[in-house]
Formats: structure tokens, C-alpha cells, sequence
């Protein structure tokens, strides 16, 4: 593993923390998860999977400590890593067309999905703490953190992506350019 890519994941991370934590909560307690983007975030910058499983496992830890809904902490540890792989598997099979403009973003929405089903499955039917129904909390919930996320990766990759290009840290993720 690489200490420059370590660095830059444990920043993203950190970011993700600060972001997750001033959300407002909107519907039961919950809110959009941040940290969630900045997952993708740092899978689509740096698609290996020692660093996904890496970023999975701090992303959903930290999740767990910050988050503000009844049994969200366990559903967090088991949310993370699987949305984080899931997310990771479709990034390698888009991968042909991941320089086309609406990839990222759409691939984010997709994992944001992914990620609340888990969530909400967890929360609402292992745990059993909440009394709403998933498809209202799909829809009041999920649904406006993918919609979030697809903006947030829209604007926010093709910057990290230039400033990549413009490191040393380019040459750490593709040796060959």
C-alpha cells in the first residue's frame, strides 16, 4: 500500500466525518449520508481492492459513532464494507465507459441505493428499533441522499481527478503514465 494514497483516503474520510456530522436530520432522525460519497469518492480515484476494503472498514466505524439513528451503529459496520464492494464491482465493470461525463455520478446514485437498502433492511428488520416502513423511509431518505450524491460526485470528481493528474500521486495509482 501506498503511504501517499493512504494519506489521501484518511483525508477524504476525514472530510466525510466533518460533513456527515453537520448534516441536519430530516426524517426520523436520519440524514444523507455523507461519508457515504466520500467513499465513492476515494473507490473511483483509487480502485483497488486493499484500499476499498481499508476505506470500508474506517468509513463505517466512524459512521457508527457519528450516526443519530436507533441501532445505526451496527448498521453501519455491516452497511460500509458491502456497499463499499458492491460499489467497487460496478466500477470495474463500467470501466469502459468511465471517462464518459455521467458514469461517476450515476454509479454513485446506484451505490447510494445500495447503501440505504442495506441500511434501511438492517436498521428496520434485523435490529427492528424503528417503526416506518422501508419504502417511506426509501423515498424520504435514499432517495434525496442519491440525488445529493450525484450532484456532490458530479462537481466534486472531475476536481480531485485534475488534481490527481497534477501529483506525484498519479504516478503512485498508474505507474505506467
Amino acid at each position: 500500500m501506498n503511504i501517499r494514497i493512504l494519506i489521501m483516503l484518511s483525508l477524504l474520510v476525514g472530510i466525510g466525518a466533518v460533513l456527515h456530522a453537520v448534516a441536519p436530520p430530516f426524517f426520523f432522525g436520519m440524514r444523507p449520508d455523507m461519508m457515504l460519497a466520500m467513499m465513492f469518492l476515494g473507490i473511483l480515484l483509487f480502485p483497488k481492492a486493499s484500499y476499498v476494503l481499508l476505506l470500508s472498514l474506517a468509513t463505517g466505524f466512524i459512521s457508527a459513532m457519528t450516526t443519530t439513528v436507533p441501532g445505526g451503529q451496527l448498521a453501519n459496520i455491516i452497511d460500509k464494507p458491502l456497499t463499499a464492494f458492491a460499489f467497487f464491482g460496478l466500477v470495474l465493470i463500467t470501466k469502459k465507459i468511465s471517462n464518459q461525463k455521467y458514469t461517476q455520478p450515476v454509479l454513485a446514485a446506484v451505490g447510494t441505493m445500495i447503501s440505504g437498502a442495506i441500511f434501511l433492511g438492517v436498521v428496520l428488520y434485523i435490529i427492528g428499533l424503528m417503526e416506518a416502513s422501508f419504502g417511506i423511509m426509501f423515498a424520504t431518505v435514499v432517495l434525496p441522499a442519491a440525488l445529493f450524491n450525484i450532484l456532490f460526485v458530479a462537481i466534486v470528481y472531475p476536481i480531485a481527478q485534475k488534481i490527481l493528474k497534477r501529483t506525484d500521486l498519479n504516478k503512485a495509482v498508474h505507474p505506467a503514465s
